[in-house]
């Protein structure tokens, strides 16, 4: 080879090197800021929220994330491995210097429900929304929002009328999958270069998340974080998908998905080192309202303020400030060039500022004002931009509830009894062919020797969920619903657990329920019928007049396989409600 040829050669290489980093360097995400001269606050810390390990479909142990997030600088962790509340768990500790706190991500048929503070379920947390909801409040946990907005219809939340304590207003995991393939071989070129900014390159401000979290909180508390969502993996069909797990590389790494962005959680005194009594004040001021987010791969380190005070009367983001009178508001975060705030009541942006402060004064009203700030950067990604911080909200005026006020139940106008006492030749059995059921006459739990009632001895078949089942049946007559509003009846079970009531159009199959927590002791409910969801495909609304039977169904949707149990009904009634 002649040296004329060689030096084209190596020409050729030099300049096809310089064109790939020339390409390189213009697609880099923007470096982040250093935030200078801050000081660190002591009541301020760390952390990530909605975070999966091996137990569940992430790729690290619980050491191996309390490592990464000592590495990115956090102070506590919050797992959130998926589970439907039936397992322990674990109880809260210092690894690797970091509060690790154990939580679970459960899975509705319409969308997914992180439950902080939860202890372990009496029975299966799954199925609707609004039942897993209402069990999460009910058994002391604290319900957040997840991915809400997911581009996976599995995954996106769809009922936000059901009263939640929380809201992802950001989550990584949606982020990502709304980039297509583009924006993630981009992501593969530039994340070796600045990984926590290629992170963040393609998050948007998600608009569905806020404005459902604004509406919301017009009438009651929500509080608002972002997620990480860290799998520490990604697939060629999508981020992170359980079938991707064999090919799938661990990119981003949990310490890259920390260093990215963080909540910073408000507290009442510093940590103690004592993990229980940590976790427990942790817990208590993230439903309180007392946390902000910040996106670190913008700028970082960060800091917000937000406040509010009438007279002598003061609150901080997340708090209520229960005044008729004028207010004045005051925003500030940490000094960076190009900083925007944005003040919103009620969602709409009643004041901005490009000083890196905000004041505002708040009319007197009788009506209730909710206040929240937003930080802003140029450059920021997105279309339309990410916030840079978030905080929650102040609440002025009439104090909110954090619950929907239960709607007052109608009497009933009329009724006529399906069932009476001990009454078994009304009643059948239904089950698979590997399950059990059995009626007979008992002395009811709540008669004390005074009567009975029908007993439905069940048995779900074990090993792996399949479809078990066993129903206790009654037929109400083709038609028979026609006149009628709701169901009435008194129930109780040998064990909490959760028993699907249903009916049936005998042509079609079709079914719809209502779902109910039926306890050791003994109750009085209440089915009404435009409360029933569809099951499977069942259209909607109830052709009331085709329905022939009604079922109490046990199955794997809350009851584990291989459960034995009893449950114990009486004075089932069909009733017609006065008008509201």
């Amino acid at each position: 080879m002649s040296r004329t040829r060689t030096a084209r050669i190596i020409v050729t290489l030099l300049l096809g090197c310089a064109a790939v980093v020339l390409l390189v360097w213009a697609i880099l995400p923007q470096r982040a800021l250093v935030v200078s001269g801050l000081a660190p606050d002591p009541l301020t810390v760390r952390g990530s929220v909605h975070v999966h390990t091996l137990r569940s479909d992430g790729t690290g142990t619980v050491d191996d994330v309390a490592a990464a997030a000592r590495r990115a600088g956090l102070q506590f962790v919050v797992l959130t491995d998926h589970g439907d509340g039936t397992r322990d768990p674990d109880p809260p500790a210092y690894r690797s210097g970091v509060l690790v706190i154990d939580a679970v991500e459960i899975s509705t048929v319409g969308g997914h429900y992180v439950a902080l503070g939860l202890a372990r379920a009496p029975y299966r947390l799954a199925g609707e929304p609004r039942d897993v909801v209402e069990d999460v409040a009910r058994l002391g946990g604290f319900g957040i929002v997840a991915h809400p907005d997911s581009p996976k219809v599995d995954l996106r939340w769809r009922d936000w009328t059901l009263p939640f304590d929380g809201i992802e207003w950001l989550n990584a995991d949606s982020e990502w999958r709304n980039e297509g393939s583009l924006g993630v071989a981009r992501a593969l070129v530039t994340y070796w270069w600045r990984s926590p900014e290629t992170v963040t390159a393609g998050f948007d401000r998600p608009d569905t998340p806020f404005a459902e979290w604004d509406t919301v909180s017009q009438y009651r508390r929500v509080i608002g974080l972002a997620g990480h969502d860290a799998h520490a993996r990604i697939g060629p069909r999508g981020n992170w998908e359980p079938a991707d797990r064999d090919l799938s590389v661990q990119l981003p790494g949990y310490e890259v998905a920390f260093r990215a962005f963080a909540v910073r959680v408000s507290l009442e005194a510093p940590l103690t080192g004592d993990a229980g009594r940590d976790a427990a004040a942790l817990l208590a001021s993230i439903t309180a309202g007392h946390v902000y987010t910040a996106i670190d791969a913008l700028a970082s380190p960060a800091s917000f303020s937000f406040r509010a005070h009438s007279g002598t009367r003061r609150a901080s983001a997340g708090d209520d400030l229960p005044v008729a009178d004028s207010a004045i508001l005051e925003a500030d975060v940490a000094r960076v060039p190009g900083v925007s705030l944005v003040l919103r009541r009620n969602g709409r942006v009643v004041a901005a500022s490009d000083s890196g402060r905000v004041r505002f004064e708040h009319a007197a009203s009788r009506a209730t004002a909710v206040y929240r700030v937003e930080a802003k950067l140029p450059g920021a990604p997105g279309t339309p931009p990410v916030p840079w911080i978030v905080g929650n909200p102040i609440f002025i005026g009439p104090s909110l509830p954090r619950l929907r006020p239960k709607p007052r139940v109608s009497p009933a106008v009329d009724a006529e009894v399906l069932c009476e006492g001990g009454d078994v030749a009304r009643w059948r059995v239904e089950r698979d062919a590997a399950s059990s059921g059995r009626i007979a006459a008992q002395e009811a739990p709540w008669a004390m020797g005074h009567g009975e009632a029908v007993a439905f001895e069940y048995a779900l078949r074990p090993g792996d969920r399949a479809g078990q089942y066993a129903a206790l049946v009654t037929p109400v007559g083709q038609g028979g619903l026609s006149a009628w509003t709701r169901l009435s009846f008194k129930a109780a079970a040998d064990a909490p657990m959760r028993v699907s009531v249903q009916v049936r159009n005998p042509r079609s199959g079709a079914r719809w329920q209502r779902s109910v927590v039926i306890d050791p002791r003994p109750q009085d409910l209440l089915v009404t019928f435009a409360d029933m969801a569809a099951v499977d495909e069942a259209p909607v609304p109830i052709p009331l007049g085709d329905i022939d039977s009604v079922l109490f169904v046990v199955d794997t949707t809350n009851t584990p396989t291989g459960r034995r149990g009893t449950l114990w009904i009486d004075d089932v009634r069909l009733e017609r409600a006065a008008a509201p």
